[in-house]
């Protein structure tokens, strides 16, 4: 095992210097070149995680890698106290694709979790002495910072930190349970299209609909939570767009850089009035290096047609799954290149590492599912790849 520079394996280096959140690394990563990465012991893997959603046009992809270059080199940061072109490029765009229009607002951080806590603040500002309540859904995750982890529909997830911001109520993913929780006490819903770390689950069918319905007629925010959905990964800008409704505010981050940490709160119509000066703000939000780096790759997404390759590939990844000839695959799940499999056993994470023992880097987000969220640009050598390494994973474990 590679001492990464030292005497010392990197295994027990991350053990004794970094904070024990997380379990030990699967692997130590050192360079990476489109849908491929490579560990410190040379040994390749093609990388159908993308960073949990993140890495939109794969690794080291040259529009990336010269948007840093090029904006690290002219300005990086430069405070909330003022803007910059890229900023103001970037919250005309996102306005655009998200369908805000000339109503719409963008306010910038960091990360998936800043955009959550920017819409919970959002949310309390809708409420009043009679409309108390926010709503989010059973099974969800919406971050670990408080506000984010009070929306989150994971008890084991929130009870170390209670108690909680408090407002917040958990309802079941289904229509009957919408409609019998939304009236005029209620001041949001938040509801993340697909549950990507509960496994890639699906809403109901009509779900969305009736949501954004409801939540019209009583006066309530839709916020929509598309972290790990957006940016193009469901086959369209944004999953609610599939469902062909408009939010009152969505969450943006993970795939919109990149790689580059940075997140967003766009808000529609009357829901851009809410804040007012001073109430919010992010000393990084909204720089000049992320908001370059943002820019470049969602105008290589639409310029390479990488919303359209979304949706045909991930048609392709389920028909490779479905095709296994394994008793242990219940379901395929998701839409474009966010991919669930639903398993009959709860082998999830033997599979994930016999996956990645041949090569494949998949994830377990549970015992009995797999995800499966590669880049944007994957082609067909890739898919062909992909299917050749999942079968020796099901295979292994069958």
């Amino acid at each position: 095992m590679s001492s990464i520079g030292t005497d010392n394996p990197w295994p027990s280096r991350f053990d004794r210097s970094l904070m024990r959140t997380m379990g030990m690394p699967l692997r130590c990563l050192v360079r990476g070149e489109g849908a491929y990465v490579w560990d410190d012991e040379g040994r390749e893997y093609l990388d159908f995680l993308a960073g949990i959603a993140v890495n939109s046009l794969g690794h080291a992809h040259p529009v990336f890698v010269e948007a840093v270059s090029r904006q690290a080199g002219t300005l990086a940061h430069v405070s909330n106290y003022f803007s910059t072109p890229p900023q103001l490029e970037l919250a005309e765009r996102l306005t655009r694709i998200t369908g805000a229009g000339d109503g719409g607002r963008a306010y910038f951080c960091n990360s998936g979790a800043e955009a959550n806590e920017a819409a919970f603040k959002l949310a309390r500002l809708n409420t009043s002495p009679t409309r108390t309540k926010i709503l989010a859904l059973t099974n969800s995750f919406h971050g670990r910072t408080m506000g984010a982890l009070a929306l989150t529909g994971k008890p084991a997830m929130r009870e170390p930190f209670e108690p909680m911001p408090g407002g917040v109520h958990h309802i079941d993913s289904t229509i009957e349970a919408l409609e019998a929780a939304i009236d005029d006490t209620v001041a949001a819903l938040f509801v993340e299209p697909i549950k990507g770390e509960a496994g890639v689950l699906d809403l109901p069918a009509g779900f969305l609909t009736r949501a954004r319905e409801l939540t019209e007629e009583h006066g309530v925010l839709l916020v929509l939570d598309e972290i790990q959905t957006g940016v193009g990964r469901t086959g369209a800008w944004f999953a609610y767009q599939n469902a062909g409704i408009v939010p009152d505010a969505v969450t943006v981050a993970k795939g919109m850089a990149g790689g580059f940490p940075i997140g967003s709160l766009v808000t529609f119509g009357w829901a851009s009035d809410l804040f007012q000066r001073g109430m919010h703000g992010s000393t990084f939000g909204g720089n000049p290096l992320a908001t370059a780096t943002a820019n470049a790759v969602l105008g290589e997404i639409e310029r390479a047609g990488l919303i359209e390759n979304a949706r045909l590939r991930g048609e392709q990844l389920r028909t490779v799954l479905r095709e296994i000839d394994t008793s242990l695959i219940a379901e395929v799940r998701g839409q474009g290149l966010l991919v669930g499999v639903g398993l009959t056993e709860p082998v999830a994470t033997r599979i994930a590492d016999a996956a990645l023992e041949h090569g494949l880097i998949i994830n377990a987000p549970n015992d009995s599912s797999l995800r499966i969220a590669p880049p944007l640009i994957i082609g067909d050598d890739e898919v062909r790849e992909f299917g050749n390494r999942v079968r020796a994973a099901f295979a292994a474990v069958s």
